[in-house]
């Protein structure tokens, strides 16, 4: 193979890295759920939960449209949004993104719903290969966290030291 190896892969991660953090420049805080320390009942739920310090983060931000909604409870705003962050930034700073974690933005809480990685250099997927030589080749780019809009006072926020 000529092309894809992981010095090409490497060259546009580092690309990647620098246009996000001097041209993009969107910054997001992401708190991290602490499922240690997050007590559940016997149905799993709970109502406090604990989070890690955020870590600051560059990322590309897909914003849907804000739409009201009204139930019995009053109007609320809803939006779906999607973050992508280089995968390599995620790996760097030991952030693993799950379902139930919590992206702070332009002072809005994003609660995360779904991660996909699906974006891969070249197509090709090194942990999944059929040849001798496939693990050289590819690689995935980014991962994207599928959040929407949730209210400050249902997040409670509670910093936890790591």
């Amino acid at each position: 193979m000529l092309f894809g190896s992981q010095r090409d892969f490497n060259l546009i991660t580092g690309i990647n890295r620098e246009l996000l953090s001097n041209v993009v420049e969107q910054e997001i805080l992401y708190y991290k759920l602490s499922l240690e320390q997050t007590s559940a009942n016997i149905y799993g739920e709970s109502t406090q939960k604990v989070f890690w310090e955020p870590v600051k983060l560059n990322c590309l931000i897909d914003r849907g449209d804000q739409q009201t909604i009204s139930d019995d409870f009053g109007p609320d705003s809803i939006r779906d949004t999607k973050f992508r962050f280089l995968k390599q930034d995620l790996f760097d700073t030991q952030t693993f993104p799950q379902v139930g974690d919590i992206i702070v933005w332009d002072e809005d809480y994003y609660e995360v719903d779904n991660t996909t990685e699906n974006q891969l250099f070249l197509g090709k997927d090194p942990d999944y290969t059929l040849t001798s030589y496939g693990p050289n080749y590819g690689g995935s780019l980014s991962i994207i966290c599928i959040c929407h809009l949730t209210r400050a006072e249902k997040v409670g926020v509670i910093k936890q030291r790591i």
